[in-house]
């Protein structure tokens, strides 16, 4: 299976970018609701384009996997939000300093948590002592991958810290929405029953911006 998705993803995939990124950093989220496929895209991505992109990883898979929790009291929930923007916003900025001429791409960004708060998402970033207009500004660009539960896909599998039904990843889903599309330059990749297509979309934006970001 591995074999014949490599086989169809070469060919369409190929935009190399030949030309060195200016020394300005470029930071570009994959964001959007569970079972969308970023992390899959982010991986692909990165091999496609080679060395002018680094990933830093999803902050909050790092932490699930050891060992803090996925739910409980509200302040169990809170303490583990707060744990996981921290973690997101210092792996950024390590990334950041070390590849120094490298586009940032980032599974997931310090906006995700707000959903993830009891109640109130914008309290969230009361909390944190921040707000959503200075996390948005953070990043460059947002790729949004809508969940494929839109199109009644089970999102089982994949993530071994995935614990979302269908339902709540469509609920999820609709409130990362709402956060990440306030940022001026949101790009939208809707569900599509051919997942290499998704991923397709989605690599035809990230050169665009790269190659934006080149120029300027």
């Amino acid at each position: 299976m591995a074999k014949q998705l490599t086989k169809q993803l070469v060919k369409p995939l190929i935009n190399p970018l030949s030309k060195k990124l200016p020394e300005r950093r470029c930071r570009i989220v994959l964001t959007g609701g569970p079972g969308g496929g970023k992390t899959t895209a982010a991986d692909l991505y990165r091999r496609e384009i080679g060395d002018e992109v680094v990933i830093v990883p999803e902050a909050a898979t790092l932490l699930y996997l050891g060992g803090f929790p996925r739910a409980g009291e509200k302040e169990v929930r809170q303490a583990t939000q707060k744990a996981i923007y921290h973690v997101q916003k210092n792996l950024e900025d390590a990334q950041s300093a070390h590849y120094r001429n490298r586009v940032l791409l980032c599974d997931r960004g310090t906006v995700d948590g707000a959903v993830y708060w009891p109640k109130d998402p914008l309290g969230f970033f009361e909390h944190l002592g921040t707000s959503l207009e200075s996390e948005l500004a953070r990043y460059d660009a947002v790729i949004f991958f809508e969940t494929a539960a839109v199109g009644g896909i089970s999102i089982e599998g994949g993530n071994p810290m995935r614990i979302e039904t269908d339902k709540e990843a469509l609920i999820l889903d609709r409130k990362l929405k709402n956060l990440w599309s306030q940022h001026s330059n949101f790009i939208f990749i809707p569900h599509n029953a051919s997942f290499i297509k998704k991923i397709n979309a989605g690599l035809t934006e990230l050169v665009k911006i790269m190659d934006k970001h080149h120029k300027s």
